[in-house]
């Protein structure tokens, strides 16, 4: 089956992400690959959200001393730092936190890590299976990365929080990590 990037207007941005979720869902379908749809779900968003210039997925491993890192997954955009430190950058802090990060300017964010010069603000959605301990419940993040300051607001937040959401419901995640 072919999905074309449908057009949204994201003047009304609850709205957009709304038919972003729902066309997501829609994408995804029966398919509970984990590869194949964050893949497809980070060429949907790359192609729907303007003013972006990566999207993509890194997703929890064990690290060589015997913790946790994040390794780069599926992603739209320039090539991307391969390994993140649990609380390290954004990507890192979000996945610590689990709760979502925005950085409406990225220079003024201790610790962030520039894998694209061309990015001046960043969003981080944690991906949380909620029938699992908290400790055990991030299966990844969502990283949007912007050349546009102050690119992400709360609606944002919200609908990509939403998207998220449907990413998680979409996969079998066992097979994944």
């Amino acid at each position: 089956m072919s999905h074309a990037v449908a057009r949204y207007d994201f003047s009304d941005k609850v709205r957009a992400y709304g038919e972003l979720a729902r066309d997501l869902g829609a994408l995804l379908g029966a398919e509970r690959n984990v590869v194949a749809n964050l893949a497809n779900t980070a060429a949907l968003i790359f192609g729907a959200l303007p003013d972006l210039n990566w999207a993509g997925f890194y997703l929890p491993i064990a690290s060589a001393g015997g913790g946790r890192e994040l390794i780069v997954g599926p992603f739209q955009g320039q090539p991307a730092c391969v390994r993140i430190a649990l609380g390290r950058g954004v990507c890192g802090t979000a996945a610590a936190r689990r709760s979502t990060v925005v950085v409406p300017d990225v220079t003024a964010f201790d610790g962030h890590i520039a894998c694209d010069s061309a990015s001046r603000s960043e969003i981080v959605v944690p991906l949380l299976r909620a029938d699992l301990p908290d400790d055990v419940s991030l299966v990844g993040v969502l990283d949007l990365d912007s050349p546009r300051l102050a690119r992400f607001d709360e609606d944002d937040r919200a609908g990509l929080e939403r998207v998220a959401r449907v990413i998680v419901a979409a996969c079998e995640w066992e097979r994944a990590t």
